[in-house]
């Protein structure tokens, strides 16, 4: 009874807040606002979601962050979206390896920092999820993430004190369905845009790189840009980046069932990279270092080892480290970790 009156008081307080929103924007269109803002950055590809169906509006971005931060769509109301996404960590699981579930129990593979999401159209690290929309369910019914079935999701907020409303105001009908939680949830995630670091002003002229930054930045150029394309600083393919010479974990071969793709995954993005240790798919680094480390020494050789690496480990000197560090730290955006409009409140 206790924990229902906390809920109902918060969404009393929440539909006041998506009340204020709608008054100041009365055609309920994209907002301009930077609260609740959809936009392509300066000198990205335009997205790759489609938002044809599901048009960016300043309720339903509210509405999605809200679920993305609720536990009720947990088996017992214990874990959220934002349990295993912080945002001071860009979204990823700050210093765990796995991801921590319900009943504290540990998935097999890193929770992955989220940003600049609709520039995607595969997800997970071995792209499982072919679609923004369709993302949010794996979790959710993940035995060992949230541990709940669709059908209860939906039938828990439709049976909350003010759910139903919530989803009236934001898409026209207060019937719930799970198309309509996935697409609030999808576009909170679209809306995660991250493209305010020290990187990105430079490339403005607004910012200017020190003498090690400049020196990584084209070391970078030189020796990472090849899988880790500016701006997304992803390629979004999937490749096999020498850890393993056998693989406990068959990566994107596990979703195509393609031997040549045995121990391949999705390059992650570079962008906040600092803050969204530990690194890989199983979070075996635990440093930027072990990053540059593992392709200085580490490289194992095995039959779906990535053409690029197939000639070993890189030449990269203590001094080469060093800058390349320096440049991967402007990566940072401190606006994209501190803004108000993404966090839990």
């Amino acid at each position: 009874m206790q924990k229902e009156l906390i809920r109902l008081i918060i969404g009393v307080s929440f539909i006041f807040t998506l009340l204020f929103i709608t008054s100041c924007n009365d055609d309920n269109e994209v907002s301009t606002a930077p609260m609740v803002s959809f936009y392509v950055p300066d000198g990205f590809p335009q997205p790759a979601y489609s938002f044809k169906n599901n048009s960016f509006t300043p309720l339903r971005f509210e509405l999605g962050k809200k679920l993305f931060y609720d536990p009720i769509l947990s088996r017992d109301s214990t874990i959220s979206c934002g349990s295993c996404h912080q945002q001071f960590a860009a979204f990823a699981h700050l210093d765990h390896f796995v991801s921590h579930g319900i009943d504290d129990l540990l998935g097999t593979r890193n929770a992955p920092p989220l940003y600049n999401l609709a520039w995607h159209s595969e997800f997970m690290w071995d792209g499982g999820v072919i679609n923004l929309e369709s993302q949010p369910f794996a979790p959710i019914t993940n035995p060992v993430e949230m541990d709940e079935t669709i059908a209860n999701a939906v039938m828990k907020l439709q049976r909350s004190s003010f759910y139903p409303s919530l989803f009236r105001s934001a898409y026209g009908s207060d019937s719930i369905t799970s198309q309509m939680m996935a697409r609030a949830l999808t576009l909170f995630m679209a809306g995660l845009i991250s493209a305010d670091s020290k990187y990105d002003r430079y490339k403005k002229g607004t910012a200017t790189f020190t003498d090690s930054e400049e020196r990584g930045y084209a070391l970078f150029k030189s020796k990472c840009e090849s899988c880790h394309t500016e701006p997304l600083f992803t390629d979004l393919k999937y490749r096999n980046n020498g850890l393993d010479s056998r693989f406990n974990d068959a990566g994107r071969a596990h979703i195509s069932t393609l031997p040549q793709d045995s121990g391949k995954f999705k390059v992650p993005s570079l962008r906040n990279v600092a803050l969204s240790y530990p690194y890989m798919h199983d979070g075996r680094l635990k440093t930027l270092g072990s990053i540059i480390d593992h392709y200085r020494s580490g490289i194992k050789q095995s039959s779906t080892l990535d053409p690029l690496l197939i000639n070993g480990n890189m030449s990269i000197s203590d001094a080469e480290k060093a800058d390349i560090l320096s440049f991967l730290n402007t990566l940072t955006d401190q606006t994209f970790i501190t803004n108000k409009k993404f966090g839990e409140q």
